[in-house]
């Protein structure tokens, strides 16, 4: 399902356009940096970036996919969460950009980053730790609660959950691990990294909407990368959705009928997942090292 059709960015003669004249932002020393200004002017971009169900951004690190990405987002006006490198012109340059859409976006349409997968799994350990925590509370409490010396008497309305919690432990049918997990929450997350980052996706990502994901790959081991492959193609597939995709892993490259635009290249043009240096660096390597498979 294709909502946002194409996308054009400010041409070479747009971008240096707009520093002609009088501009009140050229007067002040404050500014510093005009990225994104600057950043494609003379790397042959294409008239329009048109796209597809699944259109991918294929580029070396610092060649500008990020920047394309949250340039369409802030366009878009896309829901995010992670911050990005705003700078003071960045709204000037996105004005001068333009798009068309097939059909309305919906309010689930959102921009899924590298920060964001960071973000998840940090979120998980923090809740993990404190359950860590709260665990080694309570088998201190259970074996407390199991020796002799422990007071089993009610001394009153307020004692009643201490003096209910001393009762259950003292209960020989549960033992120290059945005590345990009846008062506390199971671990949310017993997953590595890698899954937790995945199910970012998997949770982020419904019907009909479009998405922006940046280099989703990090955090995501090759087993876990070819997990979104699928889950990608079938969201596409089965449930009505469009994906921009910034990345460099062959594994997403290879997501069926991708649209890829190689913008290390210059002027920036469409090819095949193969033709892309990035997957050449993997094949090479490989046949290089062939015979170490053999058993």
């Amino acid at each position: 399902m294709v909502y946002l059709s194409s996308f054009h960015l400010p041409s070479q003669g747009e971008d240096e356009g707009f520093f002609f004249g009088f501009n009140p932002k050229n007067m002040r020393n404050i500014y510093t940096s005009k990225y994104p200004f600057g950043m494609f002017r003379y790397r042959g971009l294409p008239e329009d970036f048109e796209f597809s169900d699944i259109t991918i951004i294929c580029g070396n690190n610092g060649s500008g996919k990020s920047t394309i990405l949250n340039v369409i987002a802030e366009k878009l006006e896309l829901k995010r969460n992670s911050p990005f490198n705003r700078t003071d012109f960045f709204g000037d340059y996105v004005d001068l950009c333009d798009y068309t859409l097939e059909r309305s976006l919906s309010p689930r349409s959102c921009v899924i980053t590298s920060d964001d997968v960071f973000d998840r799994v940090l979120d998980i350990r923090r809740v993990n730790d404190g359950i860590d925590s709260k665990r080694e509370d309570l088998l201190q409490e259970w074996l407390e609660s199991n020796s002799d010396t422990a007071d089993t008497t009610l001394h009153g309305l307020d004692d009643y959950e201490r003096w209910k919690r001393v009762s259950d432990a003292r209960n020989r049918k549960k033992s120290q691990s059945q005590f345990i997990r009846s008062h506390l929450v199971r671990n949310i997350q017993e997953r590595s990294n890698g899954e937790s980052s995945l199910s970012l996706f998997v949770d982020s990502i419904t019907d009909d909407a479009l998405y922006l994901l940046d280099e989703p790959e990090n955090s995501l081991s090759p087993s876990n990368q070819l997990e979104l492959k699928y889950f990608i193609e079938d969201s596409v597939r089965n449930h009505g959705c469009q994906f921009i995709i910034s990345t460099h892993s062959p594994f997403l490259l290879s997501l069926k009928g991708a649209r890829i635009y190689d913008i290390d290249s210059n002027p920036v043009k469409l090819c095949k997942w193969t033709e892309l240096e990035c997957v050449k660096v993997y094949r090479d390597f490989f046949k290089d090292n062939e015979e170490k498979f053999s058993p």
